[in-house]
C-alpha cells in the first residue's frame, strides 16, 4: 500500500503540479476541492499530462468550514497544504483575504495534528519575508528574514511570480502577466520587478520537503531571478517577434499617473524600481539541482498560453 497524501488546493496552478509530481512518484493523492463537481476536470487534466490517476481520490473541503477535515485525514501520512483564497484584485477589506487564509491554514494544521500526520508542507510566499524593509538593502532575503508589517508600502497581498507550463485553460494570476505581454494590452513596460520561479521547481520542492530528514521546521525561499517587466518582455519578444510585445519602458511619472486610474497598479506602486532578490540556496540543496531559469519559466508559460489558445 502506498503512502497517502492529502493535497489541498489540487485544482489550483501549483496544486495541480504538486499532484502530478506526487502521482508520478508513486504516492496515493487525496485531493481537496471546494465542490466535488470539479473532480472530473482535475482527473482528466492530470491524466492528459501522464499521471496514473488510479491512485487519485477526492474529498470536498472548505477553508472556512470545519466539516470534513477530520474524515479527510483518515489514513493520511503527509499533508500538502497549497490551498489559498483566490482573488483577481486586492479587496478593500483585508480580512476578505487574511481571514480565509489564516482560518483555512489553522483548520488544515489542527486536523493534521489531531490525526498524527507525519509531516506538513505549507505553501507560503515571499510576502512573509521581503516586504517592509529599507529600500537601500541590496543583499538577498533569506529564511531568517520576516516582513516588517509596520514598514512602508506593505499591503496584504504580495507575492513572487510563479510561471511555468499551464495544465489547463485557466491562466491563474501570474500567467496573466505573460498573457497581457503577448496580446499587446501592455503597450509599455513599467519599472516594476518580478521575482520569478518555475512552478515545476516549487512542486518538486514540496515533494522533496515532505520526506527529506532535515527539512522539518525549515523555510525554503525560492526565486531564480528578479527581472523588470522590460527584461521579461525582451525574452518573450525574441521567441515571438510577430507579436506586439512592448520594447520600451514606461517612465515612472507615467506609471504614477496611470496608477491614479488603475487599482492594481496603485497597489504595487511601492515596488516601483525596487529590486528584491531571494537566497534560494537551501531550496537548491533540497532539490539537488539548479532551479529552472527565469527565461525557461516565462517561455513555458507563453507556450502553454499559445497552445491553449488563450492568446
Amino acid at each position: 500500500m502506498t503512502d497517502r497524501v492529502l493535497l489541498t488546493g489540487i485544482s489550483g496552478f501549483l496544486g495541480g503540479h504538486v499532484a502530478l509530481q506526487l502521482l508520478n512518484s508513486g504516492y496515493t493523492v487525496r485531493g481537496s476541492v471546494r465542490n466535488l463537481s470539479r473532480a472530473d476536470k482535475v482527473r482528466d487534466t492530470l491524466l492528459r499530462h501522464g499521471a496514473d490517476v488510479s491512485r487519485l481520490e477526492f474529498v470536498a473541503l472548505d477553508l472556512m468550514r470545519d466539516a470534513g477535515w477530520d474524515e479527510a485525514m483518515e489514513g493520511v501520512r503527509y499533508l500538502q497544504h497549497t490551498a489559498s483564497p483566490f482573488l483577481i484584485q486586492i479587496p478593500k477589506d483585508k480580512m476578505e483575504l487574511i481571514g480565509p487564509a489564516v482560518e483555512g491554514t489553522e483548520r488544515a494544521l489542527n486536523a493534521a495534528n489531531n490525526a498524527g500526520v507525519e509531516r506538513i508542507v505549507l505553501t507560503s510566499s515571499m510576502a512573509a519575508i521581503a516586504y517592509g524593509h529599507d529600500k537601500s538593502r541590496t543583499t538577498p532575503f533569506t529564511a531568517k528574514d520576516w516582513t516588517d508589517l509596520n514598514g512602508r508600502a506593505v499591503n496584504f497581498y504580495q507575492e513572487s511570480k510563479t510561471f511555468g507550463p499551464l495544465l489547463d485553460d485557466d491562466p491563474g494570476t501570474s500567467a496573466v502577466i505573460v498573457q497581457r505581454l503577448l496580446d499587446g494590452s501592455i503597450p509599455a513596460a513599467p519599472r516594476i520587478p518580478m521575482t520569478i520561479i518555475d512552478v515545476r521547481d516549487i512542486a518538486a520542492a514540496h515533494v522533496a520537503a515532505m520526506t527529506a530528514p532535515d527539512a522539518g521546521g525549515k523555510r525554503f525561499p525560492m526565486g531564480e531571478r528578479t527581472v523588470f517587466f522590460l527584461e521579461a518582455a525582451k525574452i518573450l519578444r525574441e521567441r515571438y517577434p510577430e507579436r506586439r510585445i512592448p520594447s520600451f519602458g514606461m517612465p515612472d511619472w507615467a506609471v504614477r499617473l496611470y496608477a491614479l486610474f488603475d487599482r492594481d497598479m496603485r497597489d504595487n506602486m511601492g515596488e516601483l524600481g525596487y529590486i528584491k532578490r531571494l537566497d534560494s540556496s537551501d531550496a537548491i540543496s533540497l532539490l539537488g539541482r539548479p532551479l529552472l531559469t527565469a527565461p525557461e519559466a516565462l517561455l513555458a508559460t507563453a507556450e502553454s498560453l499559445v497552445s491553449q489558445r488563450l492568446v
